[in-house]
This record gives structure tokens, C-alpha cells and sequence, in this order.
């Protein structure tokens, strides 16, 4: 170990000098003997007294904390989630909060200033993850899902197919709406499955997939845009659009849900430089909307049908609307040539979902989430991180939580939902006092037996606090032990509801317990 030669003058001077500065920051340097600098940074936690007051405790911009009756809610959805992507045969995967920066800036583009930073750690430039999976346009509060981290594990470990879900958190450096559930910080849950497999089944597959998580969380009636990528640019290219103002006119068009044709067909003229009978061609195609018939009406339109690309797109949705209907969702899909994503990594088929009505009566306030799920087809993008380029065709979806949970959580508030916060089935009681032992051993019994159970952590607790501790917190049992129950071999089984009591042998609370959850 180098030996630490005497400190010059000047270094003891710039050292007291650090020492005497208020404590912020102090910085002390070491001169080494062959003139080599250590240097350490001491970071002073307390501030002057005086300051203490001016702390403002709140969270970051666009973030926020989860009560624990928020957090059961959010369970409950994420739990209708998670299980429709295992039914479907998803394997669950999860991936590092951070990748690597040119990783991240390559893919997302003009998006990247989305997109947060870290500080060099050890010589790698990092970013936190934008989405989970990289292929969509932040419909529901995140550009939407995305694909990265997932395309690069697929590429890293060279796998040719995969089916998985992944739940988890993601960061935008965007200008957070709360009340349409948009944060800076937010859950996504994604579903992809990657593969050569025959056309449109996977797809068919994800559309059923939307369908059944919002039936199953009940939160009104809906309907699902569907649109493709090559029937866009076919439709671009026979009105007339430069190739190079494809990506321009698509995020015009794609506010279409949020202002009027006139208004976007301002926008792409005056602001993208498009030609008024350009514009006026394209509002044609884009006004309509429909079924499989409207897909059949535009085989034989005498423009359209000059595209190849468009008539390979649109041989896709003939079939891809053969599968729905055998899956019972077709009235579910409304073909919609106004669903646009901004994004360049889709090369088929896209969708999204959205409410049609407030999930709730009339009285409820309507709120304004936009979609609530969106996906589509990136066949391209994993073979951009294969250093051969080999392609595996992806499609994937994603439900926007942070929308939904705000539907729900308005919902909870207009008709005052009371939500239980633990799941605890039994409590365990005592009308005496020294019974801490006793009821420690009881509960310690129900706990053995997978049973959810609870206990005041007091000595000689109240039966009557007991009691009401159990109302309040919504456990349907209570088992009460004392001195007469102790000497009889039994102990009182209590419904908080009916507020009947039984005598149970000890030996037969547990099957007794069970027996009255399950017919619970």
C-alpha cells in the first residue's frame, strides 16, 4: 500500500478552507507522494436550522403514492391481467429497470427526449427503461408499450420464439395530466409473442386477449381500432404524400379523436406542406370506418388497389376478421384508417381499445382516459439488435393501468365502495387477562394451517376493542379463548356479521374454520 507523503502548505489551506464552508458539501483532497490526488466527498444530510422549515414533503412531479386501499384495487386489476396472459399460455419475464443509453436513443428516435438519464456509474451511460416492450404510440398515458428491453433479450439470448407477459415500472420525462391517469412513473403490462407462425392467428390471439381483460374488469362497453401499417403507407402513396412526409401526416392524422377533419386537414397543409387535394384524398379513406365489408369496399377501390403493399395489408385483416369471428369478438373491431400511431417500429397490423361510455350511471362525472389498451405488429425490430440481422416476427399488447386504476378509483369515490385493506379471515380473542400465551399458541396453530389470522399486540387487550377492531377492519371470524374455554377443552367461534357464537373442540377449529370459508 503507497505511503502518504506530508501535505504541502497550499493543500492544508484549500483543506481548512473546505472545513470552514457551511456544511453543504465539504470535499477533502489527500495528496499522495508521487502526486497522485484522492479525493472523497463528505455529503452533509442536516441543513441549518433555519432552512428546515422551507422543506416541502411531497412526491416528485408526475409520480405518486398508493394507499393501501388504492393498492388492493390495483391488485385486483393487475391480478384479471396477469391471469387472462397466463390462461393464454404467457411466461412471465422481467428485465433491468435501466439499459444501456444508445440502446434506448437508437430506437425510440425523436421520442428519446422522453426518455431519463442516469449519472455515468462505471463507465456506462444508462437510461431508465421507456417501455417494456418498443412498438407503440403512448395511447393510455405511456406512448405506449414498447418493446427494447423485450427485443433485446430475445436477440441476446438468440431465441426464435417466445410467448410472455411482463409486468412492471416504467419513466417518461413527459408533462404529467393526472386526471387522465398520465404520470411520469407508471405500471405497464405487456403480452408479446414472438415467432414464425402462420398469419393473423397470433394476432386474432392478441385482440381476444384486450377483449377478455376488459370484459373482465367490467368497466363498460368498448371497442377496438384496427388499422395497418402497409395499408397507411399504401393509402399515403396513392394520394399523393412525399414518402418523406409519411411519418408527418401520420401523427396529423392520428388526432382525429381529438379534433375534426377540417382541423387536421389545416394542420397537414398549412404545417406539413401537403398539397389541399393531397389532404382531401386522404380525408376519403380516413373518415371511414367499419367492418370486414369496409375491408371488401376497399379491394375494389380504383386507387387503393394500386398498392400492392396496401392489398397485402388488407388480405391480412380479411382473415385476421375470419378468426375473430370464430373467437365471437368481430363486433368488437371497428376497421379505422384514422388509427395512426407515430411511431415507426409497427409493420402490420395495429390496434386500440377504447371505452365508449363512462363504466358507471349518469350521475358519475365522465372522465376523459382516451384508450385504455393498444398493440400491433414490429417484425423488424429485434432483428435490429441481432448483429446478423435475423428478423423474428413480434406481436404484442398493452393495458394501460394507470387509466384504468383511475376509472375504478373515480368509480370507488361517486359511489363510496368501502375496500377492505387485509385479507385477514380470523381473529383471535380473548375476554381475560395474562391470556397472551394462549392466544399466541392458538394463532400460531392457524397460521400452520394457511389460515389468515390477526392478534392485538397487547398483554390484556378489551374484548370489546377486540370486537370492534374486527368490525372495522371487515374479518368475518373471531376465535375467543379464555379461562372457562381453556378448562372445557373448547374455544368460541364467532361470526362478526351475525354476532352468533359456538363452541368448537380445539382439535376440530381449524377443519371448522375452513369449512365456514369455503361456503363463504
Amino acid at each position: 500500500m503507497p505511503q502518504l507523503g506530508l501535505l504541502h502548505g497550499r493543500v492544508w489551506a484549500a483543506l481548512l478552507g473546505q472545513l470552514l464552508r457551511p456544511p453543504r458539501v465539504v470535499c477533502i483532497r489527500a495528496v499522495h507522494s508521487h502526486s497522485q490526488v484522492a479525493e472523497a466527498v463528505l455529503t452533509s444530510q442536516l441543513k441549518p436550522h433555519e432552512e428546515k422549515s422551507n422543506l416541502i414533503i411531497k412526491t416528485p412531479k408526475g409520480t405518486r403514492d398508493l394507499s393501501p386501499q388504492q393498492m388492493v384495487v390495483r391488485e385486483k386489476i393487475l391480478d384479471v391481467i396477469v391471469c387472462c396472459f397466463k390462461r393464454h399460455g404467457a411466461k412471465g419475464l422481467d428485465t433491468p429497470a435501466f439499459e444501456l443509453k444508445d440502446m434506448l436513443t437508437e430506437k425510440y428516435g425523436e421520442d428519446s427526449r422522453l426518455i431519463y438519464d442516469l449519472k455515468d456509474q462505471g463507465g456506462e451511460l444508462l437510461s431508465l427503461r421507456y417501455d417494456l416492450t418498443l412498438w407503440m404510440q403512448y395511447p393510455f398515458s405511456l406512448t405506449c408499450l414498447c418493446e427494447v428491453p423485450f427485443a433485446r433479450y430475445m436477440a441476446m439470448n438468440k431465441l426464435k420464439k417466445m410467448k410472455r407477459y411482463h409486468v412492471g415500472k416504467v419513466w417518461r420525462r413527459e408533462s404529467p395530466t393526472v386526471v387522465q391517469g398520465r404520470y411520469r412513473e407508471f405500471c405497464q403490462c405487456d403480452f408479446d409473442i414472438a415467432g414464425h407462425f402462420d398469419p393473423m392467428i397470433p394476432d386474432a390471439e392478441c385482440l381476444k386477449i384486450i377483449c377478455e381483460i376488459l370484459s373482465g374488469l367490467q368497466l363498460g362497453d368498448f371497442l377496438i381500432k384496427v388499422s395497418d401499417r402497409r395499408i397507411l403507407d399504401g393509402m399515403f402513396a396513392v394520394c399523393g404524400v412525399p414518402e418523406s412526409k409519411f411519418r408527418a401526416t401520420c401523427s396529423s392524422i392520428d388526432k382525429l379523436d381529438k379534433i375534426s377533419w377540417k382541423d387536421v386537414r389545416h394542420e397537414m397543409v398549412a404545417q406539413k406542406g401537403l398539397a389541399p387535394e393531397v389532404a382531401d384524398r386522404i380525408g376519403d379513406y380516413v373518415q371511414c370506418h367499419g367492418g370486414v365489408s369496409l375491408v371488401e369496399q376497399l379491394f375494389q377501390d380504383p386507387r387503393l388497389s394500386q398498392s400492392k403493399q396496401a392489398l397485402e395489408g388488407l388480405r391480412d385483416l380479411k382473415l385476421l376478421y375470419e378468426y375473430l369471428t370464430l373467437f365471437g369478438i368481430a363486433e368488437k373491431i371497428s376497421f379505422d384508417l384514422s388509427l395512426a400511431r407515430g411511431l415507426d417500429y409497427y409493420t402490420g397490423v395495429i390496434y386500440e381499445a377504447v371505452l365508449l361510455q363512462s363504466p358507471a350511471e349518469a350521475e358519475e362525472e365522465p372522465l376523459n382516459v382516451g384508450s385504455v389498451a393498444a398493440g400491433g405488429r414490429y417484425d423488424e425490430l429485434v432483428g435490429m439488435f441481432n448483429p446478423k440481422g435475423h428478423k423474428v416476427p413480434c406481436v404484442g399488447l398493452s393495458i394501460g393501468v394507470e387509466r384504468i386504476f383511475s376509472i375504478v378509483e373515480q368509480r370507488m369515490k361517486t359511489f363510496g365502495e368501502k375496500i377492505r385493506t387485509t385479507e385477514t379471515q380470523v381473529f383471535v380473542a380473548t375476554p381475560q387477562k395474562n391470556f397472551l400465551q394462549e392466544r399466541l399458541k392458538l394463532i400460531a396453530e392457524l397460521w400452520d394451517a394457511g389460515i389468515k389470522a390477526e392478534l392485538l399486540y397487547k398483554n390484556n387487550p378489551k374484548l370489546l376493542t377486540q370486537l370492534h377492531y374486527c368490525e372495522n377492519m371487515g374479518i368475518p371470524l373471531v376465535v375467543i379463548i379464555g379461562e372457562e374455554e381453556l378448562k372445557e377443552g373448547v374455544l368460541k367461534l364467532r361470526s362478526v356479521a351475525s354476532r352468533e357464537e359456538v363452541a368448537i373442540k380445539r382439535e376440530n377449529l381449524v377443519a371448522e374454520i375452513q369449512k365456514r370459508l369455503f361456503e363463504s
